[in-house]
């Protein structure tokens, strides 16, 4: 019995790109030094992260396969809390792609580079061309649009929310990401017209090379405060080439995603997919440790480390979520078989205790049970799926070299 469990943990970076200092925050600001988890652990330890938990971070079963290992590997950075003898597999991956987003993670971890440049939007007010945002118009039927500049999904919703529930005009925004975003309330709006809107607007988009087109559903009042649902929608360029997916596909294998990982893929590849909260997500997980077949893959994206509290720089609730997600990995471990892999990883940084909002260029740890020791060293963002590829034995395919 041979399976794959590949889990990404969004935005959990460990510091020590190469090339961090070509990549900034705050537009004049460069990544260099930048470490999520690293920071993260020190932030614990120091005591500067004590909102809903307190003391050095506490991630034992993550740190036992060699979490900690792999940050030090990366970074050369002091990791308090994390300082287990490894005893699964471990390293840290490096990117080529030239982004510090979703797409150009998970593409090249699949073994798909990104090969372009992608396209961004200029912060300036308007942020879009005019006929983009006369194509949203004439797709939602409305006159005008809200927003249209870069901003931050959060505080957005906060400037804009009530006017949005005045006049009913979608809230359109982006970022230093290649990404436009489309803010609109499930009930004043409607949530199957804000995605067809998304959908409709998604091949003009990707003309312009931009990656990503996201529906955001919120709900709420001006009076009790906005927040967004889970309902959330990518659409995402197709990858230029087969990916992980398509390879598991191709040999007669099943791909179940869990998260937003048919988004991120275009839903090529893909056939099965589960989605919600990162507690949901993990229920997803639990129970296809004992669905997923012999020659299957399970790729499963956690976003809430990213979307809820890198993004906002909030250290204390990236730690209550990093201690979370490793106190529900017993659950998973005990559903392992013989011959299974499984494999934790990132897909980019997202420093909280960095300036700005923005993804910082970061390795990743690459953290594994199923295998035993393992020190793999530092390898290539496509050498991850090189190796789930080997591991179920199918053919050499893609940009990396299995480590295994």
């Amino acid at each position: 019995m041979t399976r794959a469990f590949l889990i990404v943990m969004d935005s959990a970076g460990c510091g020590g790109a190469p090339d961090a200092h070509a990549f900034f925050n705050d537009k004049t600001v460069p990544d260099t030094g930048a470490n999520t988890l690293g920071h993260i652990a020190m932030a614990c330890a120091d005591g500067r992260a004590e909102e809903g938990r307190s003391g050095p971070l506490k991630m034992p079963h993550l740190d036992g396969l060699g979490l900690g290992a792999a940050i030090r590997l990366a970074s050369g950075d002091e990791t308090p809390g994390l300082a287990a003898e490894p005893q699964g597999l471990w390293g840290a991956a490096q990117e080529v792609s030239l982004g510090k987003d979703t797409p150009s993670g998970h593409w090249e971890i699949a073994g798909v580079p990104v090969p372009w440049e992608w396209g961004y939007f200029p912060d300036t007010q308007p942020a879009f061309p005019e006929a983009l945002t006369q194509k949203i118009c004439e797709v939602a039927g409305v006159d005008g649009v809200l927003g249209n500049k870069h901003a931050s999904g959060t505080e957005i919703l906060e400037e804009l929310g009530p006017e949005h529930m005045r006049t009913g005009l979608p809230i359109v925004y982006t970022s230093v990401d290649s990404v436009i975003q489309i803010a609109a309330h499930e009930e004043r709006f409607g949530l199957d017209r804000l995605i067809s809107l998304c959908e409709a607007i998604a091949p003009m988009v990707h003309d312009m090379q931009v990656g990503r087109v996201i529906a955001r559903p919120f709900l709420g009042t001006e009076a009790e405060g906005f927040s967004r649902t889970t309902n959330r929608r990518d659409f995402a360029m197709t990858p230029p080439s087969p990916t992980l997916c398509d390879w598991v596909q191709d040999a007669g294998g099943t791909v179940h995603a869990i998260g937003k990982i048919g988004d991120i893929f275009a839903h090529r590849g893909i056939d099965t997919l589960k989605k919600g909260a990162d507690a949901d997500l993990m229920e997803h997980l639990v129970s296809a440790m004992d669905t997923a077949q012999d020659g299957d893959l399970v790729f499963a994206n956690f976003v809430e480390f990213d979307a809820q509290f890198g993004h906002r720089r909030d250290v204390s609730g990236y730690a209550r979520a990093l201690e979370w997600f490793d106190a529900e990995l017993p659950r998973v471990f005990a559903k392992m078989r013989a011959g299974d892999l499984v494999l934790f990883t990132a897909d980019h940084g997202n420093d909280p205790t960095w300036v700005g909002t923005d993804h910082t260029r970061e390795r990743v740890p690459v953290v594994g049970a199923g295998l035993g020791v393992r020190e793999i060293g530092l390898c290539g963002f496509s050498d991850i799926g090189a190796s789930v590829a080997a591991h179920l034995g199918l053919e050499e395919r893609g940009a990396g070299s299995s480590f295994l």
